[in-house]
């Protein structure tokens, strides 16, 4: 797969270089580094968008800049690219409004388009969070959500002790690998609010602010999304809940 992965600033760059590092080696990975200040309305896409970026099966947009979601139909068009991922992770970088408008212009032209938010959410045959998740069918992007994606991971413990662990899907921004290096030896009651405090001292870049959809911040529902990753492996070796008798009641 030859992947174009459009950075802007420290946002993408970081999921770049994870994305190089840990994706696979059949994977021609390269990078656009697009205008840091477009304008609010960009009327000549060709003024921005260089002549000589090659062909490319899928796009990766990384906007720090709204003015670069109008950008993507002509990019599309000019690489010949058939699938496109552009996640939402903050907001104002690619507002609901310009989210819906672009993923009709890509239909209108043929390219498969999802827009995962936060960018964790994106797995194999859907992305977004929770009761509004959408479904999705594009072979390109489902392969790219085999290794990016929401986070996946394989544990295995000695006792109630986790011994090792495995990352099945790495976060895109690769927040699931630096937690799974800190994990050993944590205990599988512990686990899950360690996974937490990892994804928080990594740190995500995603929003801070209250996003109008989750009556909360973007950042938190990605803790949330590693935090509950965690919680599926390690739940079969918990310390069992026991029941106390009320106060007052005896056998």
């Amino acid at each position: 797969m030859r992947l174009l992965i459009v950075t802007q600033g420290e946002y993408g760059k970081r999921i770049l270089a994870n994305i190089r590092n840990r994706g696979p080696q059949s994977w021609v990975v390269d990078e656009w580094e697009a205008p840091r200040v477009l304008p609010p309305i960009v009327d000549y896409p060709e003024d921005f968008i260089p002549a000589d970026l090659g062909q490319h099966d899928l796009i990766l947009a990384l906007p720090e800049h709204a003015g670069l979601g109008q950008l993507l139909p002509d990019l599309a068009a000019a690489t010949g690219a058939r699938s496109l991922i552009a996640p939402v992770d903050r907001e104002e970088w690619l507002p609901k409004g310009l989210v819906n408008q672009v993923r009709r212009w890509l239909a209108d032209a043929g390219v498969a388009a999802v827009f995962p938010k936060p960018f964790c959410t994106l797995t194999e045959q859907s992305y977004n969070w929770g009761k509004g998740a959408i479904a999705y069918d594009a072979p390109l992007i489902a392969e790219f959500a085999r290794h990016f994606g929401q986070p996946c991971f394989r544990m295995a413990c000695v006792g109630q002790e986790i011994a090792e662990v495995e990352v099945v899907r790495d976060a895109p921004c690769g927040c699931s690998a630096f937690v799974a290096e800190n994990l050993a030896g944590i205990h599988a009651d512990e686990a899950e609010q360690a996974a937490g405090l990892l994804h928080h001292h990594y740190p995500c870049l995603a929003s801070m602010g209250i996003d109008p959809e989750f009556h909360d911040t973007i950042m938190h529902i990605s803790g949330r999304i590693t935090k509950e990753a965690v919680e599926a492996e390690v739940a079969p070796v918990k310390t069992p809940t026991r029941y106390l008798e009320p106060a007052g009641r005896s056998g």
